[in-house]
């Protein structure tokens, strides 16, 4: 098929994907504690009877965490195979009142499609299915496509399908769908990813609550003692103040500061934070945040000094830092920081390794070219993620010789794990055009000398 013929292809195909995307949206499918895991099941269902449609022969599987779908078509005599990934599970909702529309009843408003999973990662899952739907009988690779059920809360029994599928999922090249682009209308390759340490950090001082005015002024009271604590992290500038965490400069894509505020959501006024370009802050420096505190909600708190408090930490750690390393400095400098001698426990609740990919050779040139095609002469640039894919460290110890292409479907306003997520349904179109072009060229390389715009 010419670059026109694929490009009619998914034009045909889209009313049907949008519509299969708006299915999956509307399933509830949570994989964190505490959720009906029923839906998870429901959404695995309805992902493997997508890829059933497209021809593949498909298995739902678990190695004891959520349901995982694996979809496979044997390639052409000679073809490459190529792995597409994305996962099915989506985050929790948050708050309901943020939002402008339930998050499981997809609906457009102004060139946008909004609910939760939208973008993050249905469209991806679906990007491989227009692709795949564009072709038909004509596909001119062997694709698996793996669909993890637990991607949103942390992967953990991932590393344990590959590996009991490893022979199943191997392949010549790789294609992540779950990053995003530069801005709408700039296609992007994502290169390196920041790595995940989150951990819990609590503070006692008192083995039971006391009445502040008998006992104020003399005993630190948890929060105050927790507070402090928390202020240690950072330095007066906002860069992180823990000693042992790696960072470095280098990114090479500016990230103008009246763009970035917007996208952000800053509130006029709020300076940013740390030094240096923002890129780097984002990509290639580590960052540290409070997520959540245990404590007493304020119309419920007495006259009492909380005896103990407890804070959630995320620490994003930059490509070429080790998330054990991290942790334990994490935890020396809670612990030698503690206020007035309080007692501070320090918990893992889960880790991931930052990596770094290096973007060169034939089916990354098959991937650009691919981008350029699809944006209409757009030349796509090479990005970093401040969040953490951890387990694409994991693909590259299990598949060394595959090619990782880390792309997305997502933009600056998609507000993925956050109220009113979107997808752009224009690059959303283009993303999907982009995914048929590189599966027709990644064939074209493989088949002999081909040259690539």
């Amino acid at each position: 098929m010419s670059d026109a013929e694929v490009r009619a292809a998914v034009a045909r195909e889209l009313p049907g994907v949008r519509a299969d995307l708006e299915r999956l949206v509307r399933i509830p499918g949570i994989a964190f504690d505490g959720f009906d895991h029923s839906h998870v099941e429901r959404s695995a269902e309805a992902v493997a009877e997508l890829l059933r449609g497209c021809g593949l022969d498909v298995k739902i599987v678990r190695s004891g965490g959520q349901p995982a779908v694996i979809g496979t078509r044997a390639a052409p005599p000679g073809a490459p195979t190529v792995l597409l990934y994305a996962h099915h599970d989506v985050q929790p909702v948050g708050d309901l009142s943020l939002w402008e529309s339930d998050p499981f009843e997809p609906v457009e408003r102004d060139g946008r499609l909004y609910g939760r999973g939208a973008a993050d990662d249905k469209a991806g899952i679906m990007a491989h299915v227009a692709a795949l739907r564009a072709f038909g009988d004509r596909l001119p690779v062997g694709v698996v496509i793996f669909v993890e059920g637990e991607e949103e809360y942390g992967s953990d029994s991932l590393e344990r399908l590959l590996a009991e599928h490893r022979h199943a999922l191997a392949s010549d090249v790789i294609v992540i769908a779950d990053s995003a682009n530069w801005d709408v209308g700039v296609p992007a390759l994502t290169t390196s990813l920041r790595g995940i340490v989150n951990c819990f950090v609590e503070v006692r001082t008192l083995d039971h609550a006391v009445h502040s005015g008998m006992f104020g002024g003399a005993v630190p009271d948890a929060l105050t003692t927790l507070v402090r604590l928390l202020a240690t992290l950072h330095d007066d500038a906002g860069d992180v103040a823990v000693a042992g965490l790696a960072g470095r400069a280098g990114a090479t894509v500016d990230y103008p500061q009246d763009r970035f505020r917007s996208e952000a959501g800053l509130v006029d006024g709020v300076s940013l934070i740390g030094t240096g370009r923002i890129t780097d802050r984002i990509w290639t420096k580590p960052a540290l945040a409070v997520l959540g505190i245990d404590a007493p909600a304020t119309g419920e708190a007495p006259n009492a000094l909380v005896p103990a408090a407890k804070a959630k930490l995320s620490v994003r750690l930059a490509p070429g830092d080790d998330p054990q390393r991290a942790y334990a400095a994490v935890r020396e400098h809670l612990t030698k920081h503690a206020p007035w001698g309080a007692r501070v426990t320090v918990t893992l609740e889960h880790d991931g390794a930052p990596c770094v990919i290096d973007a060169s050779g034939p089916m990354f040139d098959a991937a650009r070219d691919a981008f350029r095609t699809a944006w209409d002469g757009t030349d796509p640039v090479d990005i970093g993620i401040g969040g953490s894919i951890p387990f694409i460290a994991t693909f590259q110890e299990m598949f060394p010789q595959a090619a990782i292409l880390v792309t997305g479907v997502e933009d600056p306003h998609a507000r993925a794990h956050g109220p009113n997520e979107s997808l752009h349904l224009g690059e959303f179109a283009r993303v999907c055009v982009a995914e048929a072009l590189l599966l027709a060229k990644v064939a074209a390389v493989a088949a002999g000398p081909v040259r690539l715009r």
